[in-house]
């Protein structure tokens, strides 16, 4: 932790020399963000609820969402340009220090500028919070924060799986960004509206409806008690991400520069 906390002070320094192209750069990722909300906002004043979903519910599950994502972009963009650094040799010295690939391609890069995502994630969620008819207890607030948690390592392990398949391809395949950035997207709604199929591949293929749909029913109070802790085994999803890492290291040979 103390070598990763190293990483992150050099990547806050050097962004910090750069400190109006910084806010900028926030700016501009919240009002993307902002642009996501009003296109649910205006849609709500069409249509009164979606599959029994009201405007103030589907607020909190595209802010929680939103969340999950931000935080998995912030510290595990090192990933998502993995296919650069597979291209220009840079994963040779990688493999010849004593740490961790992983660790390595984490402190790689992180992404400080998806605060301003986060930010926005922040507003719609304390606006949902405060304007739900949601009975908020203690263990609604923990599911909350482990829908947050386990919804960051599910995203981040798609991000691994992304860079795992570099080793085989040496490209980064466009494909993934279904499973990342259009999870973010159709992630603003809860699962089940897309239908039982999808619903079934997002339960038991990519644990999306783990961190997302079941958790939330049991924080509106429709949905069973066991539903709360389902974003612990959502994080299940990361040791297959994790295993194909492993083979892909050993299938690698050096691109060189």
């Amino acid at each position: 932790m103390r070598l990763y906390g190293k990483y992150f002070m050099i990547h806050l320094k050097s962004i910090m020399e750069y400190k109006t192209s910084f806010f900028f750069t926030c700016l501009g990722q919240f009002l993307v963000s902002f642009n996501v909300f009003l296109g649910v906002y205006f849609m709500f004043q069409r249509f009164s609820h979606v599959e029994g979903f009201t405007y103030n519910e589907v607020l909190l599950c595209f802010s929680i969402t939103l969340m999950e994502f931000s935080l998995a972009e912030a510290f595990a963009r090192g990933f998502d340009l993995f296919p650069s650094m597979i291209r220009q040799g840079e994963f040779d010295r990688i493999m010849v220090r004593p740490r961790n690939e992983i660790f390595q391609v984490l402190g790689a890069h992180i992404e400080f500028t998806r605060i301003g995502r986060f930010l926005q994630a922040i507003v719609m969620f304390i606006w949902g919070f405060s304007v739900s008819n949601v009975h908020w207890t203690l263990p609604k607030i923990l599911t909350v924060i482990l829908m947050i948690a386990g919804g960051s390592v599910v995203f981040s392990g798609l991000f691994l799986l992304y860079a795992s398949i570099c080793f085989f391809t040496l490209e980064g395949l466009e494909f993934m960004n279904i499973f990342t950035d259009g999870a973010r997207e159709y992630g603003k709604y809860p699962v089940c509206i897309y239908g039982k199929h999808i619903l079934f591949l997002c339960t038991f293929v990519v644990p999306y409806a783990l961190i997302q749909y079941y958790p939330l029913l049991y924080v509106l109070g429709r949905g069973k008690t066991y539903y709360a802790l389902l974003p612990v085994a959502a994080c299940l999803f990361l040791f297959p991400c994790l295993l194909f890492w492993k083979i892909g290291v050993r299938h690698y040979t050096s691109c060189g520069s």
